[in-house]
């Protein structure tokens, strides 16, 4: 029993001292994807939207100085919370979850309309979306929580009390008429929630469920209806719900292989509304063709994997529910996004993470990237886990 006591001792000392020299590294393949994707978004909102901008706004650079007012500052929030050890936060998450409710409410009686939606707070005179916020509040959230209290493997009472919890910021939202940020995070959710150990039969049991609330949520709205049914066939409503569909269409069909150049697009010359904001990916496809449009996919697909193996390598469930949620955000928005983009699914308004134009959801993301990329500053090595491996079996003998 002395011999194993002395083991596991120094297999303890040992990865300590291991994750002291790791502490100042960070996984490089989710920071040079992220910083590729901003870089992209950048010099695709200035192209996507300069017609928009001098016909609204008469300053072709209108649209691209916002943007450049809002990547640095999400790029200061990356280092910082990189910087910042991630068990940090929980102190400060029950107090975020009820700021996150109060300023969804506030929403609802005090947002600013802006197309037809009311999902904005004006703060100062910069205008804040709530909704963007609630994604990573409920990740923080249900991480403290599965992490505090776990459970969800005994009683199929317990993950429905977590979800509970996501369920109350997207009805809020719902409220708002944002169906599809309210899928979303009850989406990014149910993946904690399943990947903390939800059996099979309850999983399906409650996709089941939210397909059907799904469904509901469609029909409860006759836009959205119209939108459902537009999208079966969106050339028969071309003129009507299916416009915006037919073009992003019409510019990715046009792109062709290697695209019109970047630039020369003629769908956001006031055919296609707000190219620059969650239809760019048709823009991208137009301008740069499919190898653009690959060349974007491939990058996410980079920075989702890479997301992943932290995940799995976090050294502790805290962490491992953090990158898993923080990841499931990204992963969801863009899977989404794309598939509206390309007519795979109905229209919804969901922005392509850190490419389409928007300064509170630019920001967000690059915090929460940050969370992640602090995560992979201290995740274990191969070379621990084969350690602690081998420290176990002989525990064992």
């Amino acid at each position: 029993m002395n011999s194993n006591a002395k083991i596991l001792k120094k297999g303890k000392s040992k990865k300590k001292v291991k994750r002291k020299s790791n502490i100042g590294s960070v996984n490089p393949y989710i920071l040079y994807s992220v910083l590729a994707l901003v870089a992209i978004g950048i010099i695709m909102v200035f192209s996507a939207s300069y017609y928009d901008a001098l016909y609204k706004h008469k300053d072709v650079f209108y649209f691209l100085k916002k943007e450049l007012t809002w990547a640095p500052v999400g790029l200061v929030a990356l280092v910082v919370m990189m910087l910042i050890d991630y068990h940090k936060w929980k102190k400060f998450t029950g107090a975020a979850y009820l700021v996150t409710v109060v300023a969804l409410v506030a929403v609802l009686f005090v947002g600013s309309n802006i197309n037809g939606a009311t999902r904005w707070l004006n703060i100062a005179g910069v205008s804040f979306q709530p909704s963007e916020l609630a994604k990573y509040v409920i990740v923080f959230f249900l991480a403290m929580m599965i992490d505090k209290y776990g459970g969800i493997s005994k009683n199929w009472k317990i993950p429905l009390i977590y979800l509970a919890s996501a369920a109350i910021f997207a009805l809020l939202v719902y409220k708002e008429n944002n169906l599809s940020i309210a899928s979303i995070i009850m989406i990014v959710a149910f993946i904690m929630v399943f990947v903390s150990g939800m059996s099979i039969k309850e999983a399906c049991t409650l996709i089941g469920t939210g397909g059907i609330l799904g469904t509901v949520g469609i029909f409860s709205a006759q836009y959205r209806i119209d939108r459902f049914v537009s999208f079966l066939n969106p050339w028969k409503y071309a003129d009507k719900e299916g416009y915006q569909l037919v073009h992003s269409l019409y510019a990715i069909g046009s792109g062709g292989l290697f695209g019109v150049g970047l630039g020369n697009s003629k769908q956001k010359a006031l055919y296609m509304p707000e190219p620059h904001n969650d239809f760019i990916f048709a823009i991208i496809g137009e301008e740069l063709g499919l190898i653009g449009c690959i060349a974007v996919i491939a990058i996410f697909v980079v920075l989702i994997v890479a997301g992943i193996k932290v995940a799995s390598r976090a050294k502790d469930r805290y962490g491992k529910l953090l990158a898993t949620g923080i990841i499931s955000v990204i992963a969801v928005q863009a899977i989404i996004n794309i598939a509206v983009v390309t007519g795979s699914m109905p229209v919804t308004g969901v922005p392509l993470p850190f490419i389409s134009y928007g300064g509170t959801s630019l920001v967000f993301n690059l915090a929460a990237m940050g969370v992640l990329l602090n995560i992979s500053r201290q995740c274990k090595s191969p070379k621990d886990e084969i350690e602690e491996k081998i420290i176990k079996s002989k525990m064992n003998v």
